[in-house]
């Protein structure tokens, strides 16, 4: 069921409404006059508000800013014998969702707050999804390693100062990377990430700086690249030291001019774009082998960034057991499982060369075969043997 709350002073308006609303399968709160209604928003969470206008001490408009402060995914409704067009684009401006007169069409009533509940059901649910994405991406431990790194992208994302993350596959390279991001003054933009290891070499050019129709047999139309499609934001560039030379020479170029050419285009076409890049490599190896440029190496790495392995931060163990428990529990729709102390020794006396990555598939498999508390036990009966 929905809940609804009514703020109106006319008794018999409030009760006819609470009949209709309730036939209808909602349930109703009433509340005569504004202080009432304050203290109901308060304490309960409403799907829809209808509120009247002309009410004694507060009237409907004074009322509704307050109510839209305190519940400010809930609908707003206001009802008025005496409006006029003035007042309902006031009301409107204050933040209502509706304004119907008097008397009511229930027609009409019934169609707006059936609207209303739908507002408030994708308000919801893109609360929800915003949260699991948000959860996907979140950096957690509070080793001296990890400060460490948390310091240095504080100090880091307020700037355009180009980063290279380095670490090995799993530690959670990206997640620095979206970090910086969320944090900088180009947090509103696109955050886009190419996986530069992913990309065949002769396509790497196309995917970074778009191309016109007509540049290659399969360009049947006009398009961006990666690039254009960062524009005022950041371009995460992943696994960078598997990028072709020549793409890491166009880069090079479009780093040091502020500026890319579409492949098969001659218009050299300005852009405003931060570069993050990562890698699992050692570069200054790929570097003498000839395997990527120098100058380039210098271009992205203002500041470098390494993230450390799992087995350099064994005091995040625990905190990372909780929070991926927490996290597959709840994608499971199960209570969340719990950790003796002698499996989180367990965990740490494990070599995890998979790092983060692997860290999170076991605590998956132990959740999916484990009691409510997982012990040392379960952990050399379902993690060891798979070294």
């Amino acid at each position: 069921m929905s809940g609804i709350l009514v703020v109106d002073d006319e008794r018999a308006i409030r009760n006819t409404l609470k009949e209709i609303l309730t036939y209808e399968k909602y349930t109703v709160d009433l509340a005569e006059n504004a202080k009432q209604a304050l203290e109901l928003v308060k304490n309960n969470e409403y799907d829809i508000i209808l509120c009247d206008i002309k009410m004694p001490e507060m009237d409907g408009l004074e009322l509704l800013p307050l109510l839209v402060e305190t519940q400010p995914d809930s609908p707003v409704v206001m009802i008025s014998g005496h409006g006029n067009i003035d007042t309902a684009v006031e009301a409107i401006k204050k933040g209502a969702y509706d304004f119907i007169e008097k008397p009511l069409d229930l027609n009409r009533l019934l169609i707006t707050i059936r609207n209303a509940m739908d507002k408030s059901t994708l308000v919801a649910e893109t609360k929800t999804l915003r949260k699991k994405i948000g959860s996907k991406y979140t950096i957690v431990g509070h080793s001296p390693a990890m400060n460490g790194i948390m310091g240095m992208v504080q100090k880091v994302a307020p700037t355009d100062a180009r980063v290279l993350i380095t670490g090995s596959n799993g530690t959670g390279k990206e997640l620095v990377a979206r970090r910086i991001h969320d944090l900088s003054n180009r947090s509103a933009g696109p955050f886009i990430e190419v996986n530069c290891a992913a990309i065949p070499s002769e396509l790497i050019e196309s995917e970074l700086f778009g191309h016109e129709k007509g540049a290659f047999t399969s360009a049947i139309k006009q398009r961006k690249g990666k690039f254009e499609q960062a524009e005022g934001g950041t371009l995460f560039l992943d696994e960078i030291g598997d990028m072709s030379l020549s793409a890491q020479a166009k880069v090079l170029r479009a780093l040091q001019e502020n500026e890319i050419t579409r492949v098969g285009g001659e218009k050299a076409l300005k852009v405003d774009v931060r570069v993050v890049a990562a890698t699992n490599k050692d570069l200054q190896k790929e570097i003498e082998a000839g395997n990527f440029r120098e100058d380039l190496y210098h271009r992205l790495s203002v500041i470098l960034i390494r993230v450390p392995s799992l087995n350099e931060r064994l005091d995040d163990i625990e905190e990372l057991a909780n929070y991926f428990s927490e996290q597959i529990c709840g994608e499971y729709g199960m209570p969340t499982k719990t950790f003796a102390p002698d499996a989180i020794e367990a965990f740490k006396a494990i070599n995890w060369t998979g790092n983060i990555r692997e860290f999170r598939n076991v605590i998956e498999r132990l959740i999916i075969l484990c009691g409510n508390e997982i012990t040392k036990e379960d952990v050399n009966t379902f993690v060891q043997p798979m070294k």
